[in-house]
């Protein structure tokens, strides 16, 4: 373990709070998902008196499902699905934390085929049709003039490179962390056919939700929570850690040199929130807009409005129990 408690100074702890569940995507873990599991191996949810628990479920929508029927507590899920979910059902979720760039693109192993015009009648990895990679794909094939219908999704779960490596698909929604591991093993290049950033540059990825009740509930433990994940996210920033973060990362069951290329990526992008809840507004009411244009939210339901869907406070007062850089 790190020395980074020591090296940041002491922080106020409480080892009587209650049991938090965190529910987080991927089996084996997404990347995304390495966060907490930082926060869990360095210590950190420990030195700022959380009792947390990180599960691992098959995806993220599993998770808030979880959440939403109270068997945990706190889950980190796609947004967009988030919003249709409260928008379409009321469902009674509240956002505290995010991750806000997206990392989704439509890579294909065959050189010949690497235009949105192959895809077409092909089968296309995703994790569950609905869930992140499936909505991800109804946004990226829309400046195609396709939709998912065009397609044949194939639920994968978290084994979409897995499947492109055994010649399954030539086709898959990936993260950017799937790349190397895919070309590692294939030996060539993946093309990227197109990204979800190129299609929606204002857009966001991921939101850590919560019923509203548990957060008058649980609200001490869930503020120490997000301390704990604010100083994990210093932590996957600074290049001193890339060793240690890197072995971490091997829960995502990619080794260790892929993960430190995976590392500086995600650094590049900026997946790990600095000095912000990453909620930020204009973000999250263009999911809202996109929702509403692909049909996610449906005609007739109230699109929630972002007040509605983000709680700012929590993650302040977390702010204030993470001593300054």
């Amino acid at each position: 373990m790190l020395a980074i408690g020591a090296a940041l100074g002491a922080s106020p702890a409480r080892a009587d709070g209650p049991k938090v569940v965190f529910g987080v995507p991927g089996i084996p873990p997404i990347f995304a998902s390495v966060l907490p599991h930082v926060a869990a191996e360095q210590g950190l949810f420990k030195k700022y008196g959380a009792d947390v628990e990180v599960r691992d479920f098959e995806t993220g929508i599993a998770a808030a499902r979880a959440v939403t029927a109270g068997q945990i507590d706190l889950a980190i899920a796609p947004t967009p699905v988030l919003v249709s979910m409260v928008s379409n059902a009321k469902v009674n979720l509240v956002g505290i934390y995010g991750l806000p760039n997206p990392d989704w693109l439509i890579g294909s192993t065959d050189a010949a085929k690497t235009k949105c015009t192959d895809l077409k009648g092909e089968p296309v990895g995703v994790d569950a049709i609905g869930g992140a990679r499936s909505e991800a794909l109804k946004e990226m094939l829309a400046p195609c003039s396709m939709t998912p219908d065009d397609v044949k999704q194939v639920a994968l779960g978290s084994n979409t490179a897995p499947a492109m490596v055994a010649g399954q698909l030539v086709f898959g929604v990936l993260h950017l962390d799937d790349v190397p591991v895919i070309e590692g093993q294939l030996k060539h290049k993946v093309t990227v056919i197109i990204t979800l950033k190129q299609v929606s540059p204002v857009s966001h990825y991921l939101t850590m939700v919560a019923r509203t009740d548990k957060v008058q509930e649980k609200r001490d433990a869930y503020v120490r929570t997000l301390a704990a994940l604010i100083e994990a996210g210093r932590v996957m920033r600074d290049p001193k850690n890339l060793d240690a973060v890197a072995k971490i990362a091997t829960v995502t069951g990619h080794g260790e040199d892929e993960n430190k290329t995976s590392i500086a990526s995600y650094n590049e992008l900026e997946q790990w929130p600095n000095s912000t809840d990453g909620l930020q507004r204009e973000k999250i009411e263009a999911v809202i807009a996109t929702q509403v244009r692909l049909g996610g939210i449906k005609a007739g339901n109230t699109p929630v409005t972002y007040d509605q869907f983000v709680d700012e406070s929590l993650w302040k007062d977390a702010a204030e129990l993470v001593p300054a850089q």
